[in-house]
């Protein structure tokens, strides 16, 4: 239950199962027809018990990283649950590591994903995250397309 979540993304289109465990399964794809060199580690692999999941991704990205706006879209079975839009960097006095980087270099980094914040009923769940190196969402440097299937309510 408390097994290893970890992906590399490397080949646009093709469909990877990542993760495998009594009560969460999730797969991914990409969703635009570029190749990304990106990683992506996730433990445990369990909605069970509202978990911190500790996060590790590595991305090289294929364009400078001086604004960067992040999409986060969820579809829980079928209908859209939440649309946020955040501006991670943005040029001037930015928080991420990330922020700053040039094309080619490697950003590592880890996090938290807090998830006693949310409780995922049993359900399907469609995630896409997009990035986008310009405020009109023009210039999509990333975007990656998540399910996520709750096997199990945690009630």
């Amino acid at each position: 239950m408390f097994g290893l979540l970890f992906f590399i993304l490397f080949t646009p289109g093709a469909s990877e199962f990542i993760c495998m465990s009594s009560d969460l399964e999730m797969s991914y794809t990409f969703c635009d027809s570029t190749p990304h060199a990106f990683t992506f580690n996730l433990t445990p692999c369990s909605t069970m018990n509202k978990p911190i999941w500790k996060a590790a991704l590595t991305w090289i990205p294929g364009s400078d990283i001086t604004f960067l706006k992040i999409i986060f879209q969820v579809w829980y079975n079928g209908a859209k649950a939440l649309h946020w839009k955040e501006v991670l960097c943005s040029g001037a006095d930015d928080e991420y590591a990330m922020c700053g980087m040039l094309k080619g270099e490697t950003i590592a980094t880890t996090f938290d994903i807090k998830g006693a914040r949310i409780e995922f009923p049993k359900g399907n769940y469609k995630i896409i995250l997009q990035g986008f190196s310009d405020e009109s969402e023009n210039n999509m440097v990333v975007c990656l397309n998540f399910t996520m299937i709750v096997k199990q309510d945690i009630f």
